[in-house]
């Protein structure tokens, strides 16, 4: 019983709800883990695009984007934003929609899988979360990726080379074209021991109770196991 319960979570830098559910996510599996007996979470992180189209340097503000995108006034959109930003403060993060530099993410992606290589993952996925939605940082280039890199003791040049050769990048369709065989259209999405799919930036005593409940399966199957062994 002292495995840990693998987490899949399929997310993108550039989704404001995937940061919030990331630290969703971190209180549920805390409460988890205080009811003690080994319980533990092991998280990956996979690649999921919102907006492949995106140009590495937008030009313009994230409301102009997000007008554009969805086909909404200006106005509605600042509306949404703060409405966001309101939720993302509950849990302790100070998004800065204002700073924001829109961009495209496939680099971050790749630096990610060459992060997990490394056993930097998750490290590297809230340096560069917090970047993007709390400093205003540029998560799209090449040069200030491998600078947040760096910042989570990656080596600075192994990651600039990983990028521009684009060594991962079948990593990362790797991980788009599994998201479509699971019917995942949007982010974030948590698959929990390979069975259950939750879906959305849920509250941390929903994603506790999952935790639990796959906890609680795994151990009446180890007792059938046991039984059926002394039988």
């Amino acid at each position: 019983m002292s495995e840990p319960i693998k987490i899949d979570i399929w997310s993108d830098i550039a989704c404001p709800w995937c940061y919030i559910g990331k630290r969703r996510f971190e209180g549920g599996s805390t409460l988890f883990a205080e009811a003690g007996d080994g319980r533990a979470v092991e998280v990956e992180y996979h690649s999921f695009e919102l907006s492949p189209d995106t140009p590495v340097d937008f030009d313009g503000t994230e409301v102009d984007f997000l007008a554009g995108h969805k086909g909404i006034p200006a106005e509605q959109v600042h509306q949404m934003l703060d409405r966001v930003t309101g939720i993302a403060s509950s849990v302790g993060l100070d998004y800065d929609f204002g700073s924001l530099q829109h961009t495209n993410t496939v680099k971050a992606h790749e630096l990610l899988h060459f992060a997990k290589a490394n056993g930097k993952q998750l490290e590297l996925a809230e340096r560069l979360f917090r970047a993007y939605f709390v400093e205003g940082g540029h998560v799209g280039r090449v040069d200030d990726l491998a600078d947040l890199a760096a910042e989570v003791g990656l080596d600075r040049d192994a990651a600039v080379e990983a990028m521009e050769s684009g060594e991962y990048l079948a990593a990362v369709r790797d991980d788009q074209r599994t998201a479509a065989e699971f019917g995942i259209n949007g982010v974030p999405f948590f698959v929990i021991d390979g069975r259950y799919g939750v879906s959305g930036a849920q509250e941390s005593a929903t994603f506790a109770q999952a935790l639990e409940q796959v906890w609680t399966e795994r151990a009446a199957a180890d007792e059938s196991a046991t039984a059926e062994a002394r039988a």
